[in-house]
């Protein structure tokens, strides 16, 4: 019975996860990024990536295909994204990769 309960539990806790991860919406902002990192964010395209303070920024000249992972291969986040500054705000720290086309940056939160 208690095995039962705790694979009950751990199925509930796992959807709760995914849930959670479907409300993550990437949204465009005019204003200028604030916090670049200390590589350089831009790729060969013109597309520059940052991180700061929960949130991926995203500044490109083009319409493009993005797709955010956790470190451990989960996808976060899929979307198109139209040219100019997009910010996806993530609920938790660490370290995502976000794939652009054929260019893969990672990002540290």
């Amino acid at each position: 019975m208690r095995r039962l309960l705790a694979i009950l539990l751990m199925v509930l806790m796992l959807g709760l996860g995914n849930a959670a991860l479907a409300e993550i919406q990437w949204r465009e902002t005019n204003r200028e990024v604030q916090g670049k990192s200390l590589n350089d964010p831009r790729t060969s395209d013109g597309i520059e990536i940052y991180g700061s303070k929960g949130t991926i920024t995203i500044v490109t000249p083009k319409r493009i295909t993005v797709r955010v992972y956790t470190i451990l291969g989960q996808i976060v986040s899929q979307a198109t994204l139209q040219p100019g500054t997009s910010e996806l705000r993530l609920g938790s720290r660490g370290i995502y990769l976000v794939r652009i086309g054929n260019i893969t940056q990672k990002v540290a939160l």
